[in-house]
């Protein structure tokens, strides 16, 4: 059983997760439906987005505290281009570009100039939030084209097209991360920097492009943002990277690098919103939100952390047992 959670790490969250939809079965007013999986999940998009990203600069050994400001910009960038007449897939290219440049530069800044991650980062994130006011001048951005807004509205089982399309690409990315020698390449870079070097990976271009998809990832968020909300408030993306990042841990994803599950950092950023979510429906008053987030969260964290130790202590007793036999 042991050996079968220890190779299973989600499960902790998918159990947080069922338990706050029977909360919500025994006290919500209407009750549980599916309709409600597709609500929380619409609204996850956006951290599921960059936790997706995250994953690949945490399974490096890294870390990138800039993507709610690279969101922000590329939110602004796609608004802007479309207020200015251009069409939605020229916009989106241009934006995905500009997320790719944004993650390139950290990804340069951390290998080539050797600045620690934390601290490059934390630097982008105030020049990329300083361009993004440069460009709208403080103010907002509205009047967004319908057409950007309907990709954000149901089409099938109350789940819009961008979230169809949001689906496919988590199923691509575990795809690539975890049969893909490319994508394993992640996971050597981060759980033994020797090994990987022995075995002929390119330890700062595997890290490069993972701040690049990083900002790849931003870049999508920018626009399902946008398209979700209807307009680019100067605050967007604010706070999202903490999100991002516990996310990814809550998912399971070690921030000492090399060990972790893609599906598990998706489940964690649905976790995080789920809370938000039920504590909605519940009728919960906002000014408690913060609190029993934090709770709720905190209890999971704890719940996993004690499922760590007694798997470890587990282990040990195993081969001490072998030891015993042995001798």
């Amino acid at each position: 059983m042991w050996k079968f959670i220890q190779d299973n790490r989600e499960l902790t969250i998918v159990f947080a997760i069922g338990l706050l939809f029977i909360l919500l079965g025994i006290w919500g007013n209407n009750g549980f439906h599916l309709q409600t999986l597709a609500m929380i999940f619409n609204s996850a998009q956006i951290v599921i987005l960059l936790a997706i990203g995250a994953s690949f600069v945490i399974l490096t050994r890294n870390i990138d505290v800039s993507v709610g400001s690279t969101m922000g910009l590329c939110a602004v960038i796609v608004g802007s281009l479309l207020n200015a007449g251009w069409g939605l897939f020229p916009a989106f290219a241009v934006t995905l570009g500009c997320g790719f440049l944004a993650g390139l530069l950290n990804g340069i800044l951390v290998t080539t100039l050797r600045i620690p991650a934390i601290v490059a980062t934390l630097g982008t994130l105030g020049l990329y939030k300083g361009i993004m006011l440069l460009i709208t001048g403080g103010k907002w951005i509205e009047g967004l084209p319908q057409e950007l807004k309907t990709l954000s509205e149901p089409l099938f089982l109350s789940i819009s097209p961008i979230g169809w399309l949001l689906i496919i690409l988590i199923l691509a990315t575990f795809f690539f991360l975890t049969k893909m020698s490319a994508g394993r390449n992640f996971y050597a870079v981060g759980d033994n920097l020797q090994g990987a070097l022995q075995l002929g990976v390119h330890i700062d271009q595997v890290r490069i492009v993972a701040f690049a998809i990083n900002g790849i990832m931003t870049a999508i968020a920018g626009i399902v943002f946008a398209s979700q909300i209807g307009f680019v408030p100067n605050s967007t993306g604010n706070g999202l990277e903490m999100k991002a990042i516990a996310a990814c841990v809550l998912g399971g994803i070690s921030l000492l690098g090399g060990a972790g599950n893609l599906i598990g950092a998706v489940l964690g950023a649905y976790f995080l919103i789920q809370i938000d979510s039920i504590l909605v429906l519940l009728k919960v008053p906002a000014y408690w939100n913060n609190f029993v987030a934090g709770i709720v969260l905190l209890a999971v964290l704890v719940f996993d952390g004690r499922i760590r130790v007694m798997i470890n202590n587990n282990l040990k007793l195993q081969r001490y047992a072998r030891f015993l036999k042995d001798e």
